[in-house]
Parts: structure tokens; sequence; C-alpha cells
């Protein structure tokens, strides 16, 4: 799908790219032939990723700094030094983000506040800095992408992750949004609603199982089966990087303001 020289000569900015779906992109889009700047919180975790990235891709261009994309300035600073660094970008991938377990009922005024700020202004903060970017870019190359990784919850809420639910809809409106508003600028914005994928957290509750002689193939099916998965599976870091980066690029010139499903067939929504 992906030629090695697909994305040759275009530069790509994945903010939560230390780790999980935010990594496997950052070496998909190396590995297609992009130049990455990526970011992240974790210093620590941000410079191990760095080095097993360069060492695995001596060759790649890469830039990485610590930075927060709640931090309006840090974002600015942080596209500045990209375009310093590597040149100006013609994607962005928007996935810095994590859900909150919480109910109704034990959902208090500031764990809202909390987590709907965290869901709109991790995308609204990077794309204020490096719009100008991609409008640019976008006359060089006849296309540039905004691309935010979503949640399935946005369609598909659980009461379990009430104010995450909600916030993940938002997020979804606002795509559609700024898809419309951008599109004279040549740039276009998608997403994806992913599933239920492998991660660190899925990792945590499997070592805390309550059947320790299940590994974690049995687990994860199981787990599978009872979510009512029609894949039967957890999904892997690097499909829901196919999916981003797919549409981050020119493969998918003629869409903007929509949403790919990944989920194995988890989705019930139309």
């Amino acid at each position: 799908m992906f030629a090695p020289d697909a994305l040759a000569g275009r530069v790509a900015v994945v903010t939560g790219g230390s780790s999980g779906i935010g990594l496997a992109t950052v070496e998909l889009l190396l590995d297609c032939g992009a130049a990455v700047a990526l970011c992240a919180r974790n210093a620590e975790r941000l410079d191990a990723a760095l080095a097993q990235l360069r060492a695995d891709r001596p060759g790649a261009r890469l830039f990485a700094s610590a930075r927060d994309v709640l931090d309006a300035a840090a974002m600015r600073d942080f596209a500045a030094a990209s375009q310093a660094a590597l040149g100006p970008a013609s994607m962005l991938i928007n996935n810095a983000g994590q859900g909150r377990m919480s109910t109704f009922a034990n959902t208090d005024d500031q764990a809202w506040s909390d987590e709907l700020h965290l869901k709109f202004f991790s995308v609204i903060h990077p794309t204020r800095a490096f719009l100008p970017q991609l409008a640019a870019q976008s006359r060089v190359w006849g296309d540039a992408a905004i691309v935010c990784a979503n949640s399935l919850l946005a369609r598909q809420p659980e009461p379990y992750m009430v104010a995450t639910s909600a916030a993940r809809a938002g997020l979804l409106n606002l795509v559609r949004s700024m898809a419309t508003e951008f599109a004279p600028q040549g740039v276009r914005v998608n997403g994806i609603l992913i599933g239920l994928v492998e991660s660190g957290q899925w990792r945590r509750r499997f070592e805390a199982r309550a059947d320790p002689s299940l590994d974690w193939a049995a687990w994860t099916s199981q787990l599978a089966r009872d979510r009512h998965i029609p894949l039967g599976r957890l999904g892997t870091p690097l499909e829901a990087a196919r999916a981003l980066v797919f549409l981050a690029s020119p493969l998918s010139s003629y869409t903007t303001g929509s949403h790919l499903d990944i989920s194995g067939g988890h989705s019930r929504h139309a």
C-alpha cells in the first residue's frame, strides 16, 4: 500500500509520538520516506523512542521535542523549531490524549473540565501552530492534511467513560468544522475512530487477570468475545497507524471531514 518513497520530501508532525499508536505512526511515516517531527510530554520516554528510531533507521530525518500539547506557547515554539530542523510540515497527526474511567455519578466538575480541555486543546493548539505551514505546503504539494486520532466512543459512548465519550463526540464535530473551514486553504481534515487496540493499559489489565493460566492471545480473544468484536481480537498500533498515514497522504486526496472506523467490526452505528 505504501511505497518506500511515497512520502519522500514531505515533513510530517506527530503529537504523542513516543509510544503506542503515535510511535507506530512515526515509524510508518519514516518507512514511507517522510521526515518526522514528534513530541510528547515525557522527556525520558521520548528520548528512548528517539534513540531506538535512530538505531533502527540511521538515515531517517527526525526531530523530537518534549512538549505539552496543552501549552499553546510550547506548540508555537515546537512548530518553529520543527520547521527550522526539517522544513515546513504538510502533514499533522494529532494523537495525544488518554481516556478517563468514570460514570456521570462520580465525575466531578473538575474532572469534566479537565477531560474536555484535554480532548479539545490537544487538537486546537497543534493545529493553530502548524496550520500556516500546512496551508503553504498545500500550494507546494497540492495537498496537506490534518488527521486526528479519535475513539469509537465518539459515536458509541460507554457509561463507564461518560466524560471521555462526550469529549470524543465533540472532537468528531470539530474535525468536520475544521475540514469545512480549512478546505479553501487546501488543507484536508479527517480522523479515525479507534476501537480496542493493544496498549500498555491492556497489558496492565492482562497482568492483573483473574485466570493466570490464560496467555495474552487467549485472554485478548476472550476479551474480544465479551465485547462482541467480530474479528475476534484487539487491533494493533500499526493497524491504527496505517489508517492515520493513509488519511495524511495524497492517497486520500479527495477525502475531508470524514472518519475511518478502526474497530474490528465493534461499531454498532450506521
